[in-house]
């Protein structure tokens, strides 16, 4: 026969408190999440400052993206895209063209002719065109014409953009089914970027002109115009003639871009004290880095 009898009493005990023990695994568990809890705000407060940090960078990189992809379409260039494009682009020329101007004639009236001078005192004077055109146009040019850009227009456009939203403009026209990203931020975009390079080429040939009429007038120069300018272009480089204006080029962008999409992004919080210091920052950090990056590539 099969025995049948209950354990004793100490098996049974022991047997019930095996049962209520919790497992290895879950008090494992328990000590993980007990960590976890402990340095929970710690690494909240760390993740809300990465964010917060590199927001700005990222909606750069998605409207750049967005803008170069939307502007492919033919249908995204509608009546009022034209017109805000042609409008933004007569304020970006026309309100930078003096600016620009009286900028390089100083410009030129320093580094132009300083170079000329102390060249030729050295005997180097062989060297003015390769100086010029690595200091002055592909270096000084582009920082000087996005600090233009910058402060004569992309502020404006920042100014305006910024009052639509806390204004509830931008929301009206979404609720008439107008994407202000078409509407706002995709012609101005191309408009400064058309802008940053008339007024780039534009900041070069002044800039060079005007040092060398200094120049020739004090005799630092005997050459013509046309001997200047050719030695000039005979020190460019097959990449200068790439690289000097795709400079222009992205300074434009990314001043327009980043100033459309600083104000887009402003909150009910922010008055024109804090929209136009961030803006103006984000701006000149934004030229900086375009020329810091062309310069350590090429």
């Amino acid at each position: 026969m099969t025995d049948t009898s209950p354990p004793p009493p100490e098996q049974q005990a022991s047997s019930v408190l095996a049962q209520m023990a919790p497992p290895e695994d879950s008090k494992d568990t328990g000590r993980f999440a007990t960590l976890i809890g402990r340095f929970a705000p710690w690494l909240a407060a760390i993740g809300r400052l990465t964010r917060h940090q590199v927001r700005f960078t990222l909606l750069l990189i998605g409207a750049g993206w967005g803008t170069l992809r939307e502007s492919l379409r033919p249908n995204s260039w509608r009546r009022p895209v034209i017109y805000e494009f042609r409008a933004t682009l007569r304020q970006v020329i026309g309100g930078g063209f003096l600016s620009i101007v009286i900028t390089a004639t100083l410009a030129g009236l320093m580094v132009v002719s300083q170079a000329a001078y102390w060249l030729g005192y050295a005997g180097m004077a062989q060297m003015t065109g390769s100086i010029l055109v690595s200091v002055l146009v592909r270096e000084i040019s582009p920082i000087l014409v996005g600090i233009i850009l910058m402060g004569r227009s992309g502020m404006l456009s920042l100014t305006e953009i910024g009052m639509m939203v806390l204004g509830g403009e931008v929301r009206g026209l979404q609720a008439r089914g107008i994407d202000p990203f078409l509407a706002l931020v995709m012609p101005r975009t191309f408009a400064f970027t058309v802008g940053g390079f008339t007024l780039g080429m534009i900041f070069a040939v002044v800039s060079l002109l005007m040092g060398f009429v200094v120049a020739h007038a004090s005799g630092a120069i005997t050459s013509s115009v046309w001997t200047f300018f050719f030695n000039v272009l005979a020190a460019m480089t097959t990449w200068d003639y790439l690289i000097i204006p795709l400079k222009f080029v992205l300074v434009g962008f990314f001043v327009g871009l980043g100033a459309c999409i600083s104000g887009l992004t402003v909150s009910s919080n922010d008055t024109m004290a804090t929209i136009m210091p961030r803006g103006f920052a984000r701006g000149i950090m934004l030229v900086l880095v375009v020329n810091i990056l062309f310069m350590l590539d090429f």
